[in-house]
């Protein structure tokens, strides 16, 4: 039974309220930090003993050889390739239209900046691999990077114990359809560790350390990535993926109970919420959640979300109220199932990625949709942005005047130079005039 919350006639803050799963990154912190300083210490064999011990299989190679990737592209299921490959285009064809173009901007005669968009050098791509199987982050990792020119990239994936210590086939075979030759079978927080300082590989060769790490991962990988942020630069600490779905009594309780289902497929505290403006509508989603569950093959651990703090039935007066609750959860992914759907998408301002309508479920988002699917959790939407290829690119401002432009503007930076006691800052000025 998914747990009700009553909002209606209510003026408390819904963030007070709602339900969000419980997930403690700091103490995790505290746990992976002795892998960290193992890895940095003695490199690749404390790399190998903590797979060893987590993963229970010692990788026969870190970085996995040419020939298993093409292996597993030559053996891949051709509806699977077929799949991915359709994935691959439209993504790319979403993220091209990302990318930055340099701009000039005259600001007086003889004074210009320019802003320059540089990609990443080099950067580390995690892709999950516990309970589910995800070539899909493969696609959605590597596409935007690509796009924003990044140099140099790799990926690294956990080691599976019944592949002989690789990772999974089909991500092997991802990373070939999309030219990636660097990956290497590891996981956790050993592997951000690894990123992040780089290291010789027991086998000869070596793995370069990044300046970037991206992608999803479990609360292992979130850690580490908080505690080696400014060592490297990190896209998002991800957090257990999430669902809203705010509608009305025109949506199809069939629908909403497949999409809050399927959320929940992803992991026992993944969270799915419903916001709706029926009570109706809530009664018909309870029932057809019932229904669709006794066919599903994930059952107990969708009962266990489903069930859980993270997941709730909110009812509201009406659609404004629910706007302002679905703003003050910001969710990673939020579906409109109410009359004139796009025209209340484009209220919403709070959200990692917004699916309109009965024709456009999360599912569809998380392989073929074109968008991106790693996106900012736990509410971090209100402030964040999902992967794009904007993630790999950074600004960098040229400021070019010449001396007829520095000296008209000079008065006024000794001025605030001097309001702000920095005496140095208009001496640098001053040296300057030409008199």
């Amino acid at each position: 039974m998914i747990q009700r919350i009553d909002l209606r006639g209510s003026t408390v803050d819904p963030r007070a309220v709602l339900p969000r799963a419980d997930v403690d990154v700091e103490h995790a912190t505290q746990t992976v930090l002795p892998i960290i300083d193992d890895v940095r210490t003695r490199g690749a064999e404390a790399v190998l003993e903590w797979t060893e011990k987590l993963d229970r299989i010692r990788p026969p190679h870190l970085r996995v050889p040419q020939s298993v990737i093409d292996e597993a592209v030559a053996t891949l299921d051709p509806a699977v390739r077929a799949a991915l490959e359709e994935a691959i285009r439209r993504a790319r064809l979403v993220h091209t239209d990302q990318v930055r173009h340099d701009v000039t901007t005259q600001v007086v005669d003889g004074g210009t900046v320019t802003e320059r968009w540089v990609p990443v050098s080099r950067v580390g791509l995690y892709v999950p691999g516990g309970r589910a199987v995800y070539p899909s982050s493969v696609v959605m990792n590597v596409v935007p990077a690509q796009i924003a020119g990044v140099g140099s990239l790799c990926v690294v994936s956990p080691a599976q114990q019944d592949f002989g210590g690789l990772p999974h086939p089909t991500i092997l075979a991802a990373c070939g359809l999309l030219g990636v030759d660097e990956v290497y079978a590891v996981g956790g927080a050993q592997a951000i560790a690894m990123l992040a300082y780089g290291m010789d590989l027991p086998d000869g060769g070596r793995c370069e350390r990044v300046d970037m790490v991206t992608g999803p991962g479990n609360i292992w990988v979130t850690a580490a990535k908080r505690a080696l942020k400014g060592e490297i630069g990190i896209d998002s600490e991800a957090g257990p993926t999430e669902v809203a779905i705010l509608a009305d009594d025109t949506a199809d309780a069939a629908c909403v109970a497949a999409d809050l289902i399927s959320q929940a497929e992803h992991d026992t505290i993944a969270a799915a919420v419903l916001v709706t403006t029926s009570p109706e509508l809530a009664d018909a989603v309870q029932a057809e959640v019932d229904t669709q569950l006794a066919q599903t093959k994930h059952i107990e651990r969708i009962s266990e979300a489903l069930a859980g703090p993270q997941s709730g039935i909110v009812l509201v007066d009406d659609l404004a109220q629910g706007l302002r609750v679905i703003d003050a959860y910001a969710a990673e992914h939020l579906e409109i199932h109410t009359r004139d759907a796009r025209d209340v998408a484009l209220r919403v301002t709070n959200a990692g990625a917004i699916f309109v309508g009965a024709n456009a479920p999360v599912s569809l988002g998380d392989y073929c949709a074109g968008s991106n699917h790693v996106l900012p959790t736990g509410g971090s939407a209100a402030h964040s942005s999902g992967l794009s290829v904007q993630t790999f690119l950074r600004g960098i401002h040229i400021i070019d005047y010449d001396a007829a432009a520095l000296a008209d503007v000079a008065d006024h930076v000794v001025a605030l130079a001097l309001a702000e006691d920095l005496p140095g800052h208009a001496a640098a000025i001053t040296i300057r005039r030409r008199d």
